[in-house]
């Protein structure tokens, strides 16, 4: 069936000949799904932000805590299998909606996330979108095309999704083609597709790895942390949260702390060190680290987590530009920031608030970083630069240029067996680049690692 987007198609259930329901049961929660996926889609409003409990968008803090679960849920499906979405609801239409039309492309991804990738019945989908539609008076006109569009994908599913999910790229064109250009096209395609699938969430552990997936359900990673696969409520609800016996961290950032060496007793930097989880691991190794944090709100959660972690270090709420130490420092962990391409499987909005001109852009403000991180170390001092970007502008071909014009820094590279895990990832110059690609496993849940690049200098005398 193909469905007109110039007319209206009678309907057993004509939904324009029913009240709306503006109390009904799950629309709040759809039309605050639909309102942040605006704000994504059309402003390039980063996910976070706008689902943060305390800040986020007034629509999601007016909902209870299991309605704001759903609305992530939701969203995140949606902005994970957006072209897979887009390419259902094309096939179900004679001709493209308007172009102007952007609410109803929102209401209609919503609806058809629900249907197709989460477990809520179809009718009830379809009948929140029609209502949604029905009560904004810029898509009143097109609830019957709501309606129509969603209970024929509903209707087709079983055989339409998975010959569109085997022909499509999760990814709009500029992010494919940059990824193919870097990887090449089975690399490019093993990326994409863990894209598609949730990732697990890892545990930096103070110690007792075994112990700590034993009581939490979940495995030893090589690195030494334990990857939960699944688990029921918040994260701040698992047993070792609130004794401060553990972190959240992903495999990949947890690398390069790893790689700055024997540190302990050492003097040691970590800029824009927000949440803290490498300045934990600094500090845990035994530096005495100075975290360095821009955002006052940002440094105020670095605190609140190194407290509960029980562990210590100076905190200081500055711009990088303008810090300078009285004394130099040994070591500089530097992970600066990013377009954060690395990330796309937690963060998915990524894929759709980023572009080409902000690598350009934030490749630049690196490089500069750096060069201003290169004054803060003593001569022979360590610099660990790194970012969760996949771009080689952000990273290889940055520290290129980096090394090429300044005579401060020079390279040190990671040697084969200085940590193992780290070894696969390791490329010609001794500089570690991970992909979601890596660590693989028959589980995709259990697979994968974001995207990470870090490079080891030093300063030059």
């Amino acid at each position: 069936m193909v469905v007109s987007a110039s007319k209206r198609r009678p309907h057993a259930r004509n939904p324009d000949q029913s009240p709306v329901n503006d109390d009904a049961p799950g629309l709040a929660a759809r039309r605050a799904a639909v309102r942040i996926l605006s704000a994504v889609i059309d402003t390039k409003t980063p996910l976070d932000g706008l689902t943060d409990n305390e800040h986020g968008h007034p629509q999601y803090r007016a909902l209870d805590p299991r309605d704001r679960s759903l609305v992530r849920a939701i969203l995140t499906t949606a902005l994970r299998h957006r072209q897979s979405i887009q390419a259902l609801i094309d096939a179900r239409l004679d001709r493209p909606l308007p172009a102007n039309a952007t609410a109803l492309v929102h209401i209609l991804h919503v609806g058809a996330a629900q249907m197709l990738f989460l477990d809520i019945p179809d009718s009830a989908a379809v009948d929140l979108a029609v209502s949604h539609a029905k009560a904004d008076p810029r898509t009143r006109r097109f609830a019957n095309l709501v309606n129509a569009i969603l209970r024929e994908i509903g209707r087709r599913k079983e055989r339409a999704l998975p010959a569109v999910l085997a022909n499509t790229v999760e990814a709009p064109d500029w992010f494919a083609e940059r990824l193919i250009s870097a990887y090449g096209d089975e690399h490019a395609s093993r990326i994409l597709d863990m894209h598609r699938h949730e990732a697990a969430i890892d545990l930096t552990v103070k110690s007792d790895a075994q112990g700590w997936a034993d009581k939490l359900g979940g495995t030893v990673l090589p690195t030494g942390q334990v990857r939960l696969a699944s688990f029921d409520g918040a994260v701040s609800a698992l047993p070792g949260y609130a004794d401060g016996e553990w972190w959240v961290q992903d495999a990949a950032a947890a690398l390069p702390a790893r790689l700055m060496g024997d540190i302990s007793g050492l003097r040691v930097a970590d800029i824009c060190a927000a949440p803290g989880g490498k300045t934990a691991q600094l500090a845990s190794a035994g530096a005495q680290v100075t975290a360095i944090e821009k955002v006052p709100n940002r440094a105020k959660r670095l605190a609140a987590n190194l407290d509960r972690l029980k562990l210590s270090a100076k905190i200081v709420i500055e711009d990088l530009f303008e810090h300078s130490p009285a004394e130099p420092y040994d070591a500089v962990l530097l992970d600066a920031p990013c377009s954060s391409t690395g990330t796309i499987r937690r963060h998915p909005d990524v894929l759709w608030t980023k572009t080409p001109q902000d690598i350009e852009r934030l490749a630049a403000l690196q490089r500069r970083m750096l060069d201003h991180a290169a004054t803060l170390v003593k001569p022979g001092g360590t610099i660990l630069f790194c970012n969760c970007s996949l771009d080689p502008v952000e990273g290889e071909d940055m520290i290129e240029t980096a090394l090429a014009q300044n005579p401060r820094l020079e390279r040190n590279p990671i040697r084969p067996g200085e940590f193992a895990f780290a070894d696969p990832f390791l490329d010609d110059d001794g500089a570690v680049r991970t992909t979601p690609a890596g660590l693989p496993n028959d589980e995709p849940i259990l697979a994968g690692l974001d995207g990470f690049y870090a490079v080891r200098l030093k300063t030059t005398a």
